[in-house]
């Protein structure tokens, strides 16, 4: 079994995992996107300013207040538009939400799931009311009642019951180039499994199946559109990608070989060993003795 080594991350990051949630305020000061690097958390935010939000395949520019909820498990990015900037955020995993309610995986609700309404518009009636379950869960996160965990689970439900309440967003544009818009989705959420933190979490997405899969589409149709837009096959994004962070950690961290190979999601540190030098033409022991 390997090590729970971990690399060096933020004590955010390290907060962020020990409690299985964070929520705070975000303003316009240069705080408006906390930088958190855990690939396994839901986020919902409930802002006030003008923005541009790419969520997979699609766009969603908004000004006034909206609630957003992102999935982990798929790729969005954040372009904050306006000076003036204003909100909250929560950050918890499903595990957390979840130990006390055993409902469907969040991946299947319509606020989460690929396809669904992740942006609503917000009135100011209901800002306002969101606004104090915001303040609420901050100020209970800074208690010590002993069953505050409980009650944050109970807000966050209930700010997503308030959510699947309200109508969608009509303010969505769908990219021309499908093709090309499925290659940037599969881009981004290759990018998103790395950087590797810790050897006990290994890499989830390994194949072309798996982020077809992820991705609900066929593995054919995924592989024809990143090789006609990229030139490259999706398996071949796949193995550079993950060379380039079985290098990192070669170099950057102390973790043996073994526990690097289980990260990358390889059963026996024989097959990284073999997979590695195919790749790169030396093997792993050798290059990190180079580095020395």
């Amino acid at each position: 079994m390997p090590n729970t080594k971990e690399r060096s991350i933020s004590d955010f990051n390290k907060d962020l995992k020990l409690k299985g949630f964070n929520v705070f305020q975000i303003e316009s000061d240069g705080n408006a996107i906390r930088t958190y690097s855990r690939k396994d958390f839901y986020k919902i935010c409930l802002t006030t300013g003008k923005s541009a939000i790419h969520y997979a395949d699609r766009s969603f520019e908004q000004e006034g207040t909206v609630l957003f909820f992102g999935n982990p498990h798929i790729p969005y990015s954040w372009e904050t538009i306006s000076t003036s900037y204003v909100g909250y955020t929560i950050l918890f995993s499903e595990d957390f939400l979840k130990q006390a309610d055993r409902s469907e995986s969040l991946q299947q609700s319509p606020l989460f799931k690929i396809g669904g309404t992740p942006v609503l518009k917000i009135t100011e009636e209901q800002r306002l009311f969101l606004n104090s379950l915001f303040q609420r869960m901050i100020e209970e996160q800074r208690t010590e009642y002993a069953h505050k965990d409980d009650l944050i689970r109970n807000y966050i439900h209930l700010i997503i019951h308030e959510a699947l309440k309200l109508q969608p967003s009509e303010d969505v544009d769908q990219p021309k180039n499908a093709l090309s818009r499925l290659t940037s989705v599969f881009l981004e959420l290759l990018e998103r499994q790395f950087p590797i933190e810790t050897a006990d979490r290994p890499l989830q997405l390994k194949t072309a199946q798996d982020y077809a899969t992820n991705l609900n589409v066929h593995a054919n149709y995924l592989n024809r559109a990143v090789k006609e837009v990229t030139g490259k096959p999706t398996t071949a994004h796949i193995a550079e990608r993950i060379i380039s962070e079985a290098k990192a950690l070669l170099q950057h961290t102390d973790w043996n070989i073994a526990d690097i190979a289980y990260a990358l999601g390889f059963e026996y540190p024989s097959y990284f060993n073999n997979y590695f030098k195919r790749m790169t033409g030396t093997n792993p022991k050798a290059l990190r003795t180079q580095e020395v």
